[in-house]
């Protein structure tokens, strides 16, 4: 039987287990790559397992996130990132150099090959036919230092494209029908595979859109073949020798299989506050819009802000819209202002940020109090903007700069002829701006800033459990509502102290301090625990406040892995209507944990407070219930080094 693209580049890379779905596996890592958010505790963790030189071929450590220097906390990080980067073998990427995910995919991505990034939009590698995950940043310490990374093996969902897409609808609009369609709990357990014959009218940077904003849907990752279009992509990179055709054969299966034509889509947003909320352009009416950014790691590309460049030459940005563009990386910064787009932008009245992720992280550019502001970005949560209020739709490049032209939400076939642009036949190159690793490691001394604090360990599981609930949620709880972005709390990340103070702030700001009071804590939630960021700030900060349990009717992916990695026991409702029977406060209790993790598939609880019990299932492998004893992945691979 014929493989597909999925099953062959795991088979290639497989180093324990079978490609059975819903078996763990364990695959090698070929690349890394790391963001300064995530970055500076990765790094604490991989120099606390004493590895002199990371083990992958390629690991890249990027500056995008943090740049707002408001204070010398981001500016230290930088600092520390860059020494620690050459001391063990790492590229960096300096501030200024772009967006992590589009400079990856110009300048090192290589079809067929494996990357783990410390941000859940990794699989952004996917529109150049790797197998690219985001996860948490101990395990991507651990896969820089050889060891490898387990996932549970996905079931992969073949996307059939047909046909092409229409003027002024776009590859956006295919990842929204994608979520429309599935939902953000739709691909959990799953990768998705693009096919067809729509894929060979895709160009690679509109295939990333694609595979970026597919974490939005929950899969470990999503994936386009590596044909024609890659190569011509890679030549014009001065690449072309990193290309190998990448296809599925002709008869290979798949656990599940739909088709989207993409003639017949029209332009689509999703609408607030979650990026499944799809409705088109028509269906939402013409709103008055306040705000207009454009730019990310899902739509900041050449393509993209030319296409911006074209329907805003010659024109004004509406007198009661705020327009911000941030250019994906120094490369398409450039080559805007050599031919002349970047002029066309700044005549317009755009506002022209550095090329970084900027306010897609809540990092400036907050909307006014109750606005409407439309972003070519890839999540619209509540309050994530850093405008509690603020309604916020996800478009593509052309809706948002029609929105920006006429101050409401506008279908850009409404502005007449596309613009057609064709992807260059040589990109500027210059990776002055990427620094190599020192050849002697050794010689080169790390520097620490003050805000940088040591990595919290955790304790051992004890064998009786009893805490209290701190808190209670709902559905879909995002990793943003758990440990908030912005730029008041992103410079804390390498303070677990410090930022461990805004746990669940947005949610219940007595959190932090309720936590410390009770010195120890179990959270309930319902389905979809845990979605969105990769940042595993969510998992460690609450292990720092002493949770040790999150029970649940489901998990996300990444959380529920970060949660493991730190010790926190993950458990889900046998019944899920046992959620109703717990209240905030109740104290409940588990005995003789450690012995029935691994004999017993349920465990039971007891509510002390209330005298029912009910049951609940961990569903670790043999390997996850070790870390858990232990205390989580850091101290398991030291009592098993």
């Amino acid at each position: 039987m014929g493989k597909n693209i999925v099953q062959k580049i795991l088979d290639a890379h497989l180093l324990d287990g079978e490609l059975i779905p819903g078996q763990e596996i364990a695959i090698r890592i070929d690349q890394t790559l790391t963001q300064d958010a995530t970055g500076t505790m990765s790094y604490l963790q991989f120099e606390a397992m004493g590895v002199p030189r990371v083990k992958t071929e390629l690991s890249v450590s990027y500056v995008d996130h943090n740049t707002l220097q408001s204070g010398f906390e981001n500016a230290d990080d930088h600092r520390f990132l860059q020494t620690v980067a050459a001391k063990h073998g790492i590229y960096f990427s300096r501030p200024g150099n772009g967006i992590c995910h589009q400079v990856h995919l110009e300048r090192f991505g290589v079809p067929g090959k494996t990357m783990l990034g410390s941000d859940s939009h990794t699989p952004t590698g996917g529109g150049i036919g790797m197998i690219a995950i985001g996860a948490g940043g101990l395990d991507v310490a651990v896969a820089m230092g050889g060891g490898p990374f387990y996932l549970t093996c996905p079931k992969v969902v073949g996307v059939n494209l047909t046909g092409q897409l229409s003027p002024m609808v776009s590859a956006k609009d295919v990842i929204l029908e994608v979520l429309r369609r599935l939902s953000v709990k739709g691909g959990v357990g799953k990768v998705i595979e693009y096919k067809g014959p729509g894929v060979a009218t895709l160009s690679v940077p509109e295939r990333a859109t694609i595979t970026n904003m597919g974490a939005e849907l929950g899969a470990t990752t999503s994936i386009f073949p590596s044909d024609e279009v890659t190569k011509a992509f890679l030549k014009a990179q001065n690449r072309e020798s990193a290309w190998v055709e990448l296809v599925a054969d002709s008869d290979a299966t798949y656990e599940e299989e739909i088709t989207i034509d993409l003639s017949a889509l029209e332009p689509m947003v999703a609408c607030p506050h979650s990026p499944d909320a799809v409705k088109t352009v028509t269906e939402v009416g013409p709103i008055k819009v306040d705000q207009v950014l454009i730019g990310s790691c899902t739509n900041s590309s050449y393509s993209d802000l030319m296409k911006v460049a074209g329907i805003l030459k010659g024109k004004t940005v509406h007198p009661t819209v705020s327009l911000g563009i941030a250019p994906g990386s120094k490369q398409v910064f450039e080559m805007l202002a050599r031919n002349g787009a970047l002029a066309d932008l700044i005549a317009s009245g755009a506002r022209i940020l550095e090329s970084a992720c900027g306010p897609c992280i809540g990092m400036g550019q907050s909307p006014n109090s109750g606005a409407v502001s439309v972003r070519t970005f890839n999540r619209n949560f509540e309050g994530r903007s850093g405008t509690a209020d603020a309604k916020i739709y996800l478009s593509s490049p052309e809706i948002a700069a029609a929105a920006a032209i006429t101050g409401v939400l506008t279908d850009p076939r409404e502005l007449g002829d596309a613009i057609e642009v064709a992807m260059p036949e040589q990109f500027l190159i210059d990776d002055s701006m990427v620094l190599a690793p020192a050849e002697e490691g050794a010689d080169v001394e790390v520097l620490r800033g003050p805000n940088i604090k040591a990595l919290p360990i955790n304790e051992a599981l004890a064998d009786t459990l009893q805490a209290p609930v701190l808190l209670k949620v709902g559905d879909n709880i995002t990793t943003d509502h758990i440990m908030p972005a912005g730029s008041k709390i992103l410079p804390l990340r390498s303070n677990i102290p410090a930022i461990s103070q805004y746990v669940f702030s947005g949610v219940d700001a007595s959190f932090a301090d309720r936590a410390k009071e009770a010195g120890r804590g179990i959270i309930v939630g319902g389905q979809n625990y845990g979605q969105g960021s990769s940042r595993e700030h969510a998992a460690l900060a609450p292990m720092y406040l002493g949770v040790k349990a999150v029970i649940t009717q489901s998990f996300a992916r990444i959380h529920r892995a970060n949660l493991i990695n730190f010790g926190i026991l993950p458990l889900t409702f046998v019944n899920e209507s046992d959620l109703d029977k717990i209240s905030q406060g109740d104290e409940l209790e588990i005995v003789d944990v450690t012995t029935k993790l691994g004999q017993e598939e349920a465990l039971e609880i007891r509510n002390v407070t209330t005298g029912e019990t009910f049951s609940v299932r961990p569903d670790l492998t043999a390997r996850q219930i070790a870390i858990i004893k232990a205390g989580g992945l850091l101290n398991y691979t030291r009592l098993n080094a």
